[in-house]
């Protein structure tokens, strides 16, 4: 089951509840009743499927701003987890979907997500296991919320995923994932001391590994 603290601020879409979760939970599981929309108010939330052998495929990293739980019927199809401390507005899914201003709101912010996804299948069917891995480093320094920080060429960001979360993400295997990283560190254009903290990255040189530039 999923861990909530939340505090009742209203039920219409202009007046949500406000909802917060330390991180490493689950917020909504596979399957629970779909009873709220929610948005990210600040940390990271990542968004994946199971399937019935354990496997897991991550496809969605999401930020502040970013929106989940939304869903065709009544249940929901896929798990949400926190990777940092989380604040959320949640929705109560009836009057949401009964609001014709909120549901055009949503509309536009669900557009940027859905591109993102196309982005995400590309890499899933085309891109190699380094493309993939310079591609994932990428999106962390793109993502306003890991406030990464540019000095000249170089680049510092905070990784927050395991590796194990990571490979779920692109989609390869662990032991994949980590010869992919230690391949970008031995030709410097990554340096890390450990695997979820601090990364060092030669923006310019990483560029051209993703397999979009």
């Amino acid at each position: 089951m999923s861990y909530l603290n939340e505090s009742a601020v209203g039920s219409s879409p202009s007046s949500a509840r406000s909802v917060d979760f330390p991180p490493r939970v689950t917020i909504i599981d596979e399957g629970e009743p779909a009873r709220a929309i929610y948005q990210i108010v600040s940390g990271n939330v990542m968004i994946s499927k199971l399937l019935p052998d354990g496997r897991r495929q991550i496809f969605e990293l999401l930020g502040p701003g970013g929106i989940f739980g939304v869903t065709p019927n009544g249940h929901h199809d896929s798990v949400a987890e926190s990777l940092t401390e989380v604040r959320l507005t949640a929705f109560d899914k009836g009057p949401a979907e009964n609001s014709s201003s909120f549901n055009s709101y949503m509309a536009e912010l669900l557009k940027i997500q859905i591109c993102a996804l196309h982005e995400h299948a590309v890499l899933l069917g085309r891109k190699s296991a380094v493309e993939r891995v310079a591609s994932y480093i990428l999106e962390l320094i793109e993502t306003p919320s890991n406030h990464a920080k540019i000095n000249n060429e170089m680049v510092t960001v905070r990784v927050i995923m395991t590796r194990s979360e990571i490979a779920d993400y692109l989609g390869l295997t662990l032991e994949t994932v980590s010869r992919a990283f230690s391949q970008l560190k031995r030709s410097g254009i990554i340096a890390y001391t450990r695997h979820d903290g601090l990364m060092q990255v030669h923006i310019k040189r990483l560029r051209p590994l993703t397999g979009t530039y």
